[in-house]
């Protein structure tokens, strides 16, 4: 691990002053209000058209944090004098500086690791390679799309030795830029996933931008890419020195097939609305030929789905265990998704970013849309094309006539300017975004499919949401910024050195498991932990790599445990003799035993520590011990303070015992989110963070400094009024007593989750900022609420069922439950939409 001292080699930089105290350096951290645990981060000060890190240096100071790079030594007012413990670096260069950190730590990992770069689909490619290959390895990747100048750095400090294989992208928009962060990722293995028109604006030519991308593969020893792809062919022919880097080209034309100037061939054997069934062949070493079925339709994902197959076949992974994990792709969340809208339209989701090759992929796909009704274009300023505005529209209006479209709608200046291309289109156009929303009435769209495409500074996000805002359904809203708040609320508590484990089991409270574990990869937790087996399948087939306990092992998936890398937790003779037993036949991962001081469910009592470590010291070839952990049974209350305190004390009574037999320290760990809290003297070596990281402070006592992560939304599907003495609901249990009342029939019931004990008056939910109660009882798909006293309300209108307004706890008091029950109980069938502010 990285030395403050050693940053000086790694930088060029000068040490201003040495921090009080040795320093680790834990996390590079570039925003001031993104700080975890401040031991051990180190705060680069950047500059920017709107920002200037130095501004921040003494609020970051007051917050713990005392490792600094900074360009210029008056930056602050009073000098060193101000910071008499902190480390600060001084740079020519943050930036370079953040980079060449980033590298020196790259330069600790002898593993193979991807780099990938091209026009489009670079964050797909990842993301797809990354699920392929999580069977095999242990992966380090880019978080979401982190490609550029400071993303990539930032996401090759993620690798640890736990690591078997990186996937970093790289995006550039200039030259220059690909040396740069090809010193950064170090890539052995290269994938270039095609040429397009983004970022044409910064470059001379298409070969210069070329081959300024092909800088990030000047030292792999493989680069896969597709030949059919012309200049990238002939750019990687001319600049790869064949001696060092071997081409592994693959190709739909038979011809270079046949001439050896790429190594696969794809044809496509089938294709539905659906599926596309790919015929695949190669020459070498051996003649086969093999036939895969991509569980993708559209051009665009066929394409990225094909860069993964080849890398497959490369690695000589076989034909049906290839066909096994291509089935298990899913489509990444940030292109071309599909949603259901108001008045019986569907809109394509391509918010994320705006080009002419882009353009032409999501036309393609909205072409191919089996529904009836007109086809409707949405689309922003094309940026960066590298073409005179009026040569650029015409060609947008060529494409979006040949692609069926009949409709469109323009938003930006320069399109505006340019509105006279689109002869032969029904056509509107705005300045901007917020012209368009000014103007937007619901009822001029009817029975189409809509195609929204923006580059990502027009925000057309919110355009996609006005269009959904009357969809009668049912979403858990889950705010990551609000999550990764809490995670840091815990962090600042722990004492230097003690280690993170986060509970992300029963579908990470609710809140979607792959999700949140990918954002906890991200902010360097130590470990996760999940209940059963399969869950710690799923998010190794996603591509978490992070150390996973699992708490409910069975024998019958010990190799599970094996294939995946999960730890399990063994509390019991018997599950030990049986873990042992498969360890024979070939080594199973390290063990976490589980000690009962109390709680009396799981675990090995005080009186089985002398027999357990007998077998321990029997078995120390085959076994190996990552850490002893036990649970409090009373850790959120203080009326069981002295319970809690013998529970730790027959802890530190057990563990030294465990320790001699295997003759070396492990890894001790008995705080929940209420410990944290409550017995931060007890910290030990690492502690478990469970509900806390999802918003519920169990103490109660500092539930304000929390912020409420989920959000359950349904929607109105009809008002009505209820006469005076009639009746609503099954068992005639809501009624109208004296009065007429009004009713709102809400789209949730107890199969999304909600509990039946919520009926007749005990739950509300929350509608125009009022509460309304629960009338009648909770139905399997749908529930009644009381709105009289809110007039204004109609169908369409959203409820609030908890979150901000009607908070968890409260409505678990009402039912007489926890707020775990509430988090956990919400259906896997309630779509989940994670959000960040």
């Amino acid at each position: 691990m990285l030395q403050f001292t050693d940053l000086p080699a790694c930088t060029g930089g000068t040490l201003l002053q040495t921090p009080a105290t040795a320093a680790s350096i834990h996390q590079l951290l570039i925003d001031s209000r993104r700080v975890g645990q401040p031991s051990g981060a180190l705060f680069f000060a950047l500059r920017g058209p709107r920002h200037d890190g130095h501004r921040y240096l003494a609020e970051l100071y007051g917050r713990g944090v005392r490792l600094f790079v900074i360009d210029t030594e008056a930056a602050w007012e009073g000098g060193l004098a101000a910071f008499p413990e902190a480390g600060f670096l001084l740079v020519p260069d943050v930036l370079a500086a953040l980079q060449a950190v980033a590298a020196c730590h790259r330069q600790q990992y002898r593993l193979p690791v991807f780099g990938i770069t091209g026009s489009n689909g670079k964050t797909i490619v990842k993301e797809w390679l990354a699920q392929l290959l999580s069977p095999d390895e242990l992966i380090c990747k880019s978080p979401l799309s982190f490609n550029s100048q400071v993303g990539v750095p930032l996401s090759v400090w993620e690798l640890n030795p736990t690591h078997t294989l990186g996937i970093f992208e790289a995006g550039i928009s200039e030259p220059g830029e690909m040396a740069r962060l090809a010193r950064v990722i170090q890539p052995t293995l290269g994938l270039f996933t095609n040429l397009g028109t983004a970022h044409d604006a910064g470059f001379t030519s298409a070969r210069e931008k070329t081959q300024e991308k092909m800088q990030l593969f000047k030292n792999v020893d493989t680069l896969f890419y597709c030949a059919d792809h012309t200049l990238i062919h002939e750019v990687a022919q001319a600049q790869l020195d064949s001696r060092r880097t071997i081409r592994f080209p693959w190709t739909r034309q038979r011809t270079l097939f046949d001439s050896q100037q790429a190594d696969v061939l794809i044809t496509i054997h089938e294709a539905s609305a659906e599926r596309t069934v790919v015929r695949v062949e190669r020459a070498r070493p051996l003649p086969q030929e093999h036939t895969f079925t991509l569980p993708f339709a559209d051009e665009p994902s066929v394409e990225n789905a094909l860069h993964g197959l080849t890398v497959l076949l490369w690695r000589q992974v076989g034909p049906a265990e290839i066909q096994r994990r291509l089935d298990r792709l899913q489509p990444v969340a940030m292109r071309l998704e599909m949603k259901q809208a108001l008045n019986d339209c569907y809109v394509l989701d391509d918010t994320y970013n705006n080009d002419l090759a882009g353009l032409s992929l999501a036309l393609d796909a909205l072409a191919r849309q089996p529904r009836r009704g007109r086809r409707t274009l949405i689309l922003s300023d094309v940026l960066e094309s590298g073409l005179p505005a009026n040569e650029l529209y015409e060609r947008v209006a060529a494409q979006a006539t040949a692609h069926g479209v009949e409709r469109l709608i323009g938003v930006g200046p320069e399109i505006s300017q340019n509105q006279g291309a689109f002869t032969g289109l029904e056509t509107a156009f705005y300045a901007d975004t917020e012209a368009f929303l000014a103007s937007f009435q619901a009822d001029q769209f009817r029975h189409e499919t809509i195609l929204v495409k923006g580059a990502r500074r027009y925000g057309f996000e919110r355009i996609v949401a006005v269009f959904q805002q009357k969809i009668h359904g049912t979403v858990l809203e889950v705010n990551l910024d609000a999550l990764v708040h809490n995670l840091n609320f815990y962090r600042r508590r722990l004492q230097p050195g003690v280690r993170l484990m986060v509970m992300v089991k029963a579908f990470a409270y609710g809140s979607g498991s792959y999700e949140v574990a990918n954002l906890l990869q991200f902010h360097r937790a130590d470990y996760l932990a999940v209940a059963y087996t399969d869950e710690g399948v799923d998010l190794r087939q996603h591509g978490i790599s992070l150390p996973i306990m699992v708490m409910n092992p069975s024998p019958d998936a010990f190799q599970k445990l094996r294939q995946y890398h999960l730890e399990p937790e063994i509390y019991s003779f018997e599950l030990l003799d049986a873990y042992l037993a498969a360890a024979q036949e070939s080594p199973l991962p390290a063990i976490h035993l589980k000690l009962d001081t109390g709680m009396r469910r799981l675990g090995f009592a005080e009186e089985d520590v002398p027999a357990l470590c007998q077998v321990l010291q029997r078995n120390l070839g085959h076994l190996r011990v990552a850490s002893a952990l036990t649970h409090l049974a009373g850790a959120d209350e203080a009326q069981h303070n002295d319970f809690s305190r013998q529970q730790l004390a027959a802890f530190h009574r057990m563990t030294p015992q465990l320790e001699a037999a295997l003759g070396h320290s492990i890894i001790k760990h008995a705080l929940n989110s209420a410990g944290i809290v409550r017995f931060p003297e007890s910290q030990l070596d690492m502690v478990r963070l469970g509900i806390g990281l999802y918003g519920v402070e169990a103490t109660g006592q500092e539930q304000d400094a929390l912020r409420p992560v989920s959000t359950l939304r349904t929607t109105i599907s009809q008002v009505k009024t209820l006469p005076a003495n009639h009746t609503v609901g099954y068992g005639r249990r809501g009624q109208a007593v004296d009065h007429d009342r009004r009713i709102a029939t809400l789209a949730i019931g107890y199969a999304d989750g909600y509990d039946r004990r919520f009926g007749n008056g005990a739950g509300e939910v929350l509608i125009r900022g009022q509460r309304a109660p629960i009338i009648g009882n909770v139905c399997m798909d749908m529930c009644m609420v009381d709105v009289t006293h809110i007039p204004e309300v109609h169908a369409g209108d959203t409820a609030v069922i908890f979150g901000e307004g009607v908070p968890l706890p409260e409505l678990a008091s009402r039912v007489g439950t926890i707020p775990y029950e509430l988090l956990t109980n919400v259906s896997e069938r309630v779509k989940r939409v994670f959000v960040t502010e």
